[in-house]
């Protein structure tokens, strides 16, 4: 159990899900951790959603997940023009399930903006703050191919994920509209999302007491979700709550952001209607030739 390889997402949603665990973290972005857990490098993650959708030999953590039942506040697109009248829209790569569900509410509109992909995701911001060198000149939309045209900022997006987003909502309110995804997908299925899950490879062993504990630690968390938040204000690297701070030296709502996130916008279970939520995220790529049409089995522990 000591050599236990645990890598889990840097950002605030996951800290009810992973504070207090008894050992070493690894912490990186959802999409380096999906890569490392398929490679065998890490046993045990809390990584994308469509990490298990793409590559079905885990076993989930039954009964957790980070999940939405309407708006997430951290999966947006930030954009100035109606949504039907964007043409580019910069995608965060961090996220495999937020770039796949961005593509899944556009073709369910029947809308083809041109995607494009930021080359260093830890400066994602609203597309007209990017620097030009830092967008990969492909285009990766599934309809279009061809060099990226340049476009007025205002028929131009990009989509924020995790604290980054949060960050950036609090410092940009006023100059952009916040495309909420997960308020999107509540509207079109009536399901909650699920955006990540902890996921275990076949091989380890005692899964079935890892996921308990990895249970445990949600639930302790939860019950003392004040003293998580008062630890997370006070913490080191939280990147959202720095910037916040920095915004409004004479004394951020911070305590009453954090609350309002963990208890309104995200939810930590995996029961069934997060299932029926996963499952039709499921249908709806395969629909739209981002996976297979295959049946999809969660295979618990």
């Amino acid at each position: 159990m000591n050599s236990l390889r645990i890598g889990c997402v840097k950002y605030l949603n996951a800290r009810p899900l992973i504070h207090g665990w008894a050992g070493d973290v690894e912490f990186d972005h959802p999409s380096a951790l999906c890569q490392r857990l398929a490679n065998g490098e890490l046993d045990v993650a809390l990584v994308s959603s469509f990490e298990f959708l793409r590559n079905p030999i885990y076993r989930i953590v039954a009964g957790v997940s980070i999940s939405s039942d309407g708006p997430v506040y951290s999966v947006v697109l930030a954009h100035r023009s109606e949504i039907s009248d964007i043409e580019e829209i910069q995608l965060d790569p961090a996220s495999q399930t937020a770039v796949n569900l961005l593509r899944c509410l556009l073709a369910e509109r029947r809308l083809k903006p041109r995607l494009i992909r930021n080359i260093d995701s830890q400066s994602v911001r609203p597309a007209d703050f990017q620097p030009a060198d830092r967008v990969a000149a492909e285009n990766i939309s599934p309809w279009r191919t061809g060099k990226m045209p340049i476009f007025q900022a205002a028929r131009r997006a990009s989509l924020l994920i995790g604290d980054h987003a949060i960050a950036l909502r609090q410092k940009h309110a006023g100059e952009f509209e916040f495309w909420d995804l997960g308020e999107q997908w509540k509207k079109l299925t009536g399901l909650p999302f699920v955006y990540a899950l902890w996921l275990i490879r076949p091989e380890v062993a005692d899964a079935k007491s890892i996921a308990q504990r990895l249970r445990e630690l949600r639930d302790k968390n939860l019950a003392s979700l004040d003293d998580l938040i008062e630890e997370a204000i006070a913490g080191v690297g939280l990147s959202a709550v720095a910037l916040a701070k920095a915004d409004d030296p004479g004394g951020p709502k911070t305590t009453e952001f954090l609350s309002r996130y963990y208890r309104k916008h995200l939810g930590f279970s995996f029961a069934e209607r997060e299932k029926l939520g996963l499952q039709a995220f499921a249908s709806l790529c395969a629909k739209h030739r981002l996976l297979p049409s295959r049946d999809i089995v969660f295979g618990v522990v």
